[in-house]
């Protein structure tokens, strides 16, 4: 997934996360003169009791069938949490050969369509390089990010807009890179996914530092702050549900605590996005009575 070194992606793993480990968090001396950030490769195969050549195998992608034994202890070493951890035995696990990957088709269930228009939330549905397929009007009024056709991800990293609209911007971009690393998982062979981490990864410096890191994290429900330009700051909770019998399809779902000034700015939004729609209609309404009469 990697564009220097997809075809390695336990390699790559491995390397970066060495890199974030300081020595004296696994109880080595830091004094003296490293020309690595992080761990030597020989310190990690020491504490994970493997041959440091083995462990040069594993990086160098010649040899990528670890044992759990192995894998637990690497994830040990390099301080991995659950779903990096969870992330590590799945880049190990041994893979189908097979030719070029079909093409994913991805539809939006016909009940999930209709359940965006019944919600008085914002809500969108989104696939796992966080293209927004469907979205009710109330996501859009909240964010024009979250209007059907926009890529999530790429808006977050080049739109100047992105970071007057997310108080938060700098979290939010860290956590959603890690996001997106664990939606991948091993599949390295998406097209898409391809072209869009190489399109950031020379768009946003951000992005790229970021993606370097190899941090992954589950899709999850957070809370996220919105400064919009017509109601005023928003604490929402952001919830995502995954579109069963779909190709990793979500659901998000952003809403307010009741009571609260949140929940209040966001009915407001919700009034004024009614008003604007009856606005437009009327308008198109008039438009094509005066074409009629013109003919």
């Amino acid at each position: 997934m990697d564009t220097a070194d997809g075809r390695n992606a336990l390699g790559a793993f491995l390397r970066a996360r060495r890199g974030l480990v300081r020595p004296e968090e696994v109880g080595l001396p830091a004094a003296g003169i490293r020309r690595v950030p992080g761990l030597r490769r020989e310190e990690v195969a020491m504490l994970a009791g493997i041959s440091a050549d083995y462990y040069l195998r594993l990086e160098r992608g010649r040899d990528r069938n670890p044992s759990v034994q192995v894998l637990d202890a690497l994830a040990e070493v390099l301080r991995l949490d659950a779903d990096s951890a969870a992330h590590l035995v799945e880049l190990a696990r041994p893979r189908s050969r097979r030719g070029q990957p079909l093409p994913r088709t991805e539809r939006v269930p016909d009940g999930i369509a209709m359940l965006l228009d019944t919600l008085a939330v914002p809500a969108f549905v989104q696939n796992r390089c966080m293209d927004v397929l469907a979205a009710n009007r109330l996501a859009v009024a909240l964010s024009p990010h979250m209007a059907p056709g926009v890529n999530r991800l790429r808006a977050l990293f080049t739109d100047p807009l992105a970071r007057e609209l997310h108080m938060d911007w700098e979290r939010g971009t860290a956590g959603v890179v890690a996001q997106l690393r664990a939606a991948a998982g091993a599949d390295t062979d998406d097209p898409r996914l391809t072209q869009l981490i190489g399109e950031l990864s020379l768009k946003s410096e951000r992005f790229r530092r970021l993606w370097a890191r190899h941090d992954v994290r589950r899709w999850e429900g957070a809370l996220t702050r919105l400064r919009h330009p017509q109601v005023g700051e928003l604490h929402l909770r952001r919830e995502k549900l995954a579109v069963t019998g779909s190709d990793g399809l979500l659901l998000v779902v952003h809403h307010a605590e009741p009571g609260t000034p949140s929940a209040a700015a966001l009915a407001l939004l919700g009034s004024l996005s009614a008003t604007e729609r009856k606005a437009t209609e009327a308008a198109l309404v008039d438009d094509g009575t005066k074409q009629r009469q013109e003919h």
